[in-house]
């Protein structure tokens, strides 16, 4: 059989079979979705694209299978994707698998990535599925601490109650939360702590993160992302008025911006990490030189640091992924 890799080296482009793991397509806002765009790349450079919700990946016998449709795409409001007729792939069979569905980080998100694991490297799944799962977004950013400001990972009252008074302002967050939801920041006296102590307590059985607030927020937590381990480009979220939260999805403008040489520094650490653990996309956030989190799941970003005037990073991630295969 002639693979597309053997067609590289002889100096050939062919296209790839690529499957797309995400949720509903059809209900995307395109105009931020980061897998819209890596599709919409992939299709460019003749890729044939197929896509299926987490719900239809399946084992059967051993091999790892997905009722999937085939899809096109075009950057156009409200006709946005054509879905075909749908059948049962073989992921063994295509070329790519990207892995790309919105988070929580729960058990259902972590058994997609052990089936994803019975085909990977012989399929390449993006980002490794392996790695997704060991590398939680706001646990792998404990790796490097001397980045951080103080944080604390717990639910014992005993320690946040010890972390507030030494460090006074702070913010709370579920573990596995995402998209800025339940994002509470807590004054070191705040009457209603112990309420929202309790609130937590009943609503997520993981510990939480507790971390020094950092006023500077109202300035822009910026977006970077990282391709195969490099730094490609940033985007700089700032709050809404009244609001510590970036998340474009919570309100948060997009700002155009550059890299520091502290977040250089950052960028230069993390990446062999990421290189080495197969993480090809990443998104990381950084506070004012303090590095917040590590986003593996389904990092965004890619279409608004391309409409401020930055690099096409869907490109770069495509070149990356066709550099591995």
């Amino acid at each position: 059989m002639f693979r597309p890799q053997e067609a590289r080296c002889r100096g050939i482009v062919m296209s790839l079979k690529v499957a797309v793991q995400m949720d509903p397509v059809e209900r995307i806002n395109i105009a931020g979705d980061s897998t819209f765009a890596l599709m919409l790349e992939a299709q460019a450079r003749g890729h044939e694209l197929s896509w299926y919700t987490p719900e239809k990946l399946s084992m059967r016998d051993g091999r790892i299978i997905a009722s999937a449709q085939s899809l096109t795409v075009q950057d156009v409001v409200g006709d946005h994707c054509k879905l075909g007729e749908t059948s049962v792939v073989d992921l063994a069979d295509v070329d790519v698998v990207l892995l790309r569905q919105d988070p929580p980080f729960d058990m259902a998100y972590v058994t997609t990535t052990h089936l994803l694991e019975r085909i990977h490297p012989q399929t390449l799944v993006v980002n490794d599925p392996f790695s997704v799962r060991n590398a939680p977004e706001k646990v792998f950013v404990m790796k490097f601490p001397h980045l951080m400001a103080p944080t604390l990972i717990t639910r014992d009252r005993e320690q946040i109650d010890a972390f507030r008074a030494e460090h006074g302002d702070v913010v709370m967050k579920p573990l596995y939360g995402n998209g800025g939801a339940a994002v509470f920041k807590v004054s070191r006296e705040d009457p209603n702590f112990g309420s929202l102590f309790d609130l937590f307590s009943v609503t997520f059985r993981e510990p939480w993160v507790v971390q020094r607030f950092l006023p500077q927020v109202t300035e822009g937590d910026k977006r970077i992302i990282l391709v195969d381990g490099e730094a490609a480009g940033a985007v700089n979220r700032v709050p809404a008025a009244n609001d510590i939260r970036s998340n474009m999805v919570r309100g948060g403008a997009a700002r155009p911006t550059d890299l520091t040489k502290r977040e250089h520094e950052i960028c230069e650490t993390i990446g062999p990490d990421l290189k080495r653990m197969g993480l090809i996309f990443v998104g990381i956030d950084v506070i004012d030189g303090n590095l917040t989190e590590i986003n593996v799941t389904s990092p965004t970003g890619l279409r608004a640091i391309k409409r401020l005037g930055g690099p096409d990073i869907a490109a770069t991630i495509w070149d990356a992924i066709e550099a591995k295969l």
